[in-house]
């Protein structure tokens, strides 16, 4: 997709309702201190996928995931509302792993860093 083709308008779109939607309006506590990160939607618009951050632990994320599936319809019906588009995209929830992804590669470089200055230099050629 091209940048500010209609679907990317439309997940930003999108997104900006879900945040403002969940924080304010839902009312289950486990659907929290969410934040929607981002949302994907198809060619045709149908389908959305809504990726999002909590500071929930894992075994709470389950959780989460059930909370959202019941404000699903809440949801998709403000949008339509919100949004007067002819057909609202079904909502699938999706956790984001990219900040953890990215938290563990700068983890790696880290160690490879201390590694290379703690350790002997073994790569240079030796003086004689």
């Amino acid at each position: 997709m091209t940048h500010g083709s209609r679907p990317n308008r439309v997940g930003d779109l999108i997104r900006g309702e879900l945040s403002t939607m969940i924080t304010r309006e839902v009312r289950d506590p486990e659907a929290q201190n969410i934040t929607v990160t981002r949302v994907h939607m198809t060619r045709d618009l149908k389908q959305a996928r809504v990726y999002f951050r909590t500071q929930a632990a894992t075994s709470s994320r389950q959780q989460v995931y059930r909370a959202l599936r019941r404000a699903r319809p809440f949801l998709k019906k403000q949008l339509g509302k919100r949004l007067r588009l002819r057909n609202v995209p079904e909502l699938t929830f999706l956790h984001d792993d990219s900040m953890d992804q990215q938290d563990r590669v700068a983890q790696l470089l880290d160690q490879i860093a201390e590694a290379a200055s703690s350790g002997p230099d073994d790569h240079e050629p030796k003086e004689l």
